[in-house]
């Protein structure tokens, strides 16, 4: 099953000529999900050849380098005539403002609906085979970061395991791996017998605008991927934390923490727009498996098995 992420804009508050405002594209199979929609994402979005057929749209927080490109989105959606309704999620304290600013720019007139949901800590938004948990991070305004987890796989069949116990090939093979015990010639086959441990789904995890924070390593334990924020190297110490805001070295830090299998580096202030290496080598002084963001850059993340 295709997981890809694709990064439409990884620039801080300040865009560069190479860095749009802050979005992030993940595709599972069908389905499109954007986090953040920073200035111009559609635009980035015609350049990367995603598409416009976007299921929910997961805002981290209302600062508008990542949130005001919706509105340009929303109507070029109406143009190319869409009728499925668009889901925005919001922290649950930017509902109602969202949806007056839905409204003073008539959007309930569309061709199609768009209905805001607000999210808190631990609140999860189902979609059948992975789901995405909001959890809280450290902002000057209310923020939540994403993790996409994907539910685990049925283990293993063992097919010369069945042949051995004269299961025909077919339809009981497909009952065995959804956990359904068969009976062949009046014994019971349980599916333990012939298929092996589930396997762990993946796990991608976005923690938009952030102070380092505990609840980060929390949900990130063990994901395959880990998209932080690092907008300064250490130097900026101070003005990171005045801004909440991590260093790459944070970034890093939280990375090694939580045992993540890659590091990618977003939001990265304009001061590096021209040269990220600072941000890179801060980080590899902590954690080895890492990459800075740029735009229109694309990741597969495949299945550790």
């Amino acid at each position: 099953m295709l997981l890809k992420v694709t990064f439409l804009g990884t620039s801080g508050t300040v865009p560069a000529p190479n860095r749009n405002p802050s979005a992030i594209l993940i595709q599972f199979e069908g389905i499109r999900l954007l986090f953040d929609c920073g200035e111009g994402t559609q635009r980035q979005m015609m350049i990367a050849k995603t598409g416009f057929k976007i299921h929910s749209v997961f805002i981290t927080h209302l600062h508008t380098d990542h949130f005001i490109g919706i509105f340009g989105l929303i109507e070029t959606m109406s143009l190319n005539e869409r009728t499925e309704r668009l889901r925005v999620f919001v922290p649950k304290e930017n509902v109602d403002f969202m949806k007056t600013l839905f409204r003073m720019f008539g959007y309930h007139n569309l061709n199609y609906p768009i209905e805001v949901y607000g999210l808190k800590d631990g609140d999860e938004v189902d979609f059948g085979k992975f789901k995405i948990l909001a959890f809280k991070t450290d902002h000057i305004v209310p923020s939540l970061g994403y993790a996409l987890i994907e539910r685990d796989r049925p283990g293993k069949f063992d097919r010369a395991k069945a042949e051995a116990l004269g299961i025909p090939p077919g339809p009981l093979y497909s009952k065995l791996v959804r956990g359904e015990a068969i009976e062949i010639n009046g014994r019971i086959i349980t599916p333990d017998m012939v298929v092996g441990p589930k396997r762990r789904g993946r796990k991608v995890v976005y923690t938009g605008d952030t102070r380092p924070t505990e609840r980060t390593i929390e949900v990130a334990r063990d994901a395959d991927l880990l998209i932080h924020d690092a907008s300064f190297t250490s130097d900026l110490q101070d003005w990171a934390i005045q801004t909440k805001h991590s260093t790459a070295r944070e970034a890093a830090e939280i990375a090694k923490r939580a045992n993540v299998r890659q590091l990618i580096l977003t939001h990265i202030s304009a001061r590096y727009s021209k040269d990220a290496t600072p941000l890179l080598e801060e980080a590899k002084e902590i954690f080895e498996n890492v990459v800075v963001a740029e735009d229109f850059m694309s990741i597969e993340v495949k299945y550790r098995d």
